[in-house]
């Protein structure tokens, strides 16, 4: 009996023993994963308690940074870095290990690894807490780096000029007298196309013109940080003298470091007076040199061809003085001048080679646009295997449209071409920054400073008189300081219009109007250009503001959302009241509470709250556009017929 229970006991002592077994696994396992929890737990606390630096166990650790901190050596030069930099690429261009720059990141709850890109807000971080100043070098600068030449390669190239100056002067009647004398002396009498340049021949030497007269065409080029003309002529009528559009011009070139030409055109009609002109060009700081000064000043007549040579000669003796080189055996660069959608040809566009060749079959990169060169044309509709130097050429090829401004970069082929857009768009979309610069506004002003990038001010600067442009340019000089200098690049008369906010676009600067408003068209571009465009009518408001900017105080702008526009059609006086202005709402809408400018001859007169809207004999709370209303404006009794009231909020 014994025996035959016994094997029994044995096999349930096995089963139990496996079942022990079992749950003793079971049991272990199921403490190894809640250990495991709370290990990631006890981690993810630590990570927290790292983070917020609050906890005493991480004192140690603090001050070893600390002590790390304070043994750092200043970074005195400027570092350049390109969109999209990692820690691992800084840490190598500040000579600081990656691992401490992590940690430092890490305090201030940010987690990041070796090879993550940058933000410009980390970036910013890091240069102060490192106390080095950077430069963030832009997709087109980047690819500039690579395409550096030796002094010993470069030779003399053609000059590229630019025609600007005051509308009726004669600019278009210059460029054309000169490229019709062209064609005359070579007896081609080929047709022409128009490619926005030209080439002509003088003394067996090169010169190009862009042809696309004004300083409109020099400024958008520029705005895309192109520098493509090399000399300016300002283009003077003797029989009418230096008008805005002719400062503008002269302000654009003196800005951009370009050598400026005069030239007083006209001088065959009666009541030509070129000793006047000289005389005003003098107020400007352009002095003649037979008056003394260094300005090359010749006296023309487009029309009849007059002295159109000697115009020519002083171009070449400019580009003499000023050395125009480039290198002509290196990788072809261009810049784009136009650029159109054709229906047979598709993406075409107009350039000028400023480094090397550019060749039939050769791959690029531009702006936006990658492709591959199908044709090459000049402006005689010669087919060309290749265009050289400051030549001017019509190219086809490209992916999309390319705009005026672009800088074109041959590369290997067209897979290089794709990949560095591909490139350059991830890291514009990680920077969240513009390409090539940083837009100066009166908020980041104290910043760019700091971090070395802005050593003066540049202000567009637009009143509603004489008087008052002076005024606000006495009381900007009186606060100027050491390290911020204010530099007054363009002052005028009148509304901030488009040429305005163009030129401050490449310029860097910022627009402050006094007394006066941006035209609709300004407004439109500034949405695009997004300048910092200021305006007011109170003196002492405009310099506390510049004040404030540079000791980094100013707050940010309050948004200005325009409601609507009216026409003032009758003036009516109510016993009581007061004067009411019988409007025409023109666009938009007005609210009873909204602000209101009076605009008189693009001046503004007032400003202050719509008190009451009147709709025949009720009160209303709103009108919208193509309705007529009556306006009380809250204490003003000058309102007067045909001026127009501007509603806006203030948020």
């Amino acid at each position: 009996m014994d025996t035959q229970k016994e094997p029994k006991k044995k096999v349930g002592w096995e089963e139990e023993k496996k079942t022990n077994i079992k749950s003793v696994l079971a049991r272990e396992l199921d403490k190894e994963e809640k250990s495991g929890r709370l290990k990631a737990r006890f981690l993810q606390k630590k990570r927290i308690e790292k983070v917020k630096g609050a906890k005493a166990g991480q004192v140690k650790e603090k001050k070893s940074l600390e002590e790390i901190r304070k043994k750092r050596p200043k970074i005195k030069k400027i570092v350049e870095i390109h969109e999209g930099i990692t820690i691992k690429q800084l840490s190598e261009r500040v000579n600081i290990p990656s691992n401490e720059m992590i940690s430092v990141l890490l305090e201030m709850g940010e987690m990041l690894t070796i090879n993550q890109s940058l933000t410009k807000e980390i970036l910013s971080y890091l240069s102060n807490e490192y106390s080095f100043k950077y430069r963030i070098i832009g997709f087109e600068e980047k690819m500039e780096e690579v395409y550096q030449d030796a002094e010993d390669e470069l030779v003399e190239r053609a000059p590229i000029v630019t025609v600007m100056g005051h509308v009726d002067h004669g600019k278009t009647t210059l460029l054309d007298s000169i490229r019709k004398t062209e064609v005359a002396d070579n007896e081609s009498g080929g047709i022409t196309q128009h490619i926005g340049a030209y080439q002509v021949v003088y003394n067996k030497r090169q010169i190009t013109f862009i042809d696309t007269p004004g300083h409109e065409a020099f400024t958008s080029i520029r705005a895309r940080g192109a520098r493509v003309t090399d000399i300016a002529i300002i283009v003077v009528a003797a029989d009418d003298g230096i008008m805005p559009q002719t400062i503008e011009a002269v302000d654009h070139a003196k800005d951009a470091g370009v050598p400026i030409i005069v030239a007083i055109n006209k001088i065959d009609l009666p009541n030509a007076d070129s000793n006047r002109i000289k005389q005003s060009l003098t107020e400007h700081e352009l002095v003649p040199e037979e008056w003394g000064g260094d300005t090359i000043v010749v006296e023309i007549s487009a029309k009849n061809n007059k002295n159109l040579e000697e115009l020519l000669e002083m171009v070449l003796l400019v580009a003499d003085m000023n050395e125009i080189k480039g290198n002509p055996s290196a990788v072809g660069t261009g810049v784009i001048i136009e650029a159109r959608l054709d229906k047979g040809m598709g993406a075409t566009a107009s350039l000028i080679v400023k480094r090397g060749k550019i060749k039939v079959g050769d791959s690029f990169v531009t702006g936006d646009s990658y492709g591959r060169i199908r044709s090459i044309k000049n402006e005689n509709k010669d087919t060309l295997k290749e265009a050289v130097l400051s030549q001017p050429v019509e190219v086809t090829g490209f992916s999309s449209v390319p705009k005026a401004g672009d800088k074109l970069f041959v590369v290997k082929n067209e897979r290089v071409a794709r990949d560095l857009l591909a490139k350059r768009d991830y890291d514009k979309k990680v920077m969240k920054m513009e390409e090539s610069k940083r837009i100066v506004t009166l908020e980041n002003l104290a910043e760019i400073s700091r971090e070395g990038e802005l050593k003066k001010l540049k202000i567009i600067l637009k009143a509603d008189s004489e008087g008052s442009v002076d005024a606000v340019e006495k009381s900007l000089k009186k606060i100027e300081t050491d390290e911020i200098k204010i530099n007054i690049i363009h002052r005028g008369i009148g509304a901030i219009t488009e040429s305005d906010i163009l030129f401050a676009a490449a310029a860097n600067a910022i627009v402050i109007g006094f007394g006066v408003v941006a035209t609709p068209t300004a407004i439109v571009l500034n949405a695009k250009e997004k300048v910092d465009t200021r305006t007011y009518t109170i003196i002492y408001k405009l310099i506390d503001d510049i004040q404030l900017a540079f000791e980094g105080l100013l707050e940010p702008e309050t948004e200005i959302v325009e409601k609507g526009k009216a026409e003032v059609r009758e003036v009516f006086k109510v016993s009581k009241i007061g004067k009411i202005a019988g409007s025409y709402i023109l666009e938009g809408l007005v609210e009873r509470g909204n602000m209101a400018r009076v605009v008189r001859d693009g001046t503004i007169v007032y400003e202050g709250k719509v008190t009451a809207l009147h709709r025949f004999k009720d009160d209303v709370k709103t009108v919208a556009s193509g309705y007529e209303c009556g306006v009380k404006l809250d204490s003003y009794q000058d309102i007067k017929k045909d001026d127009v009231l501007e509603f806006f909020e203030v948020i």
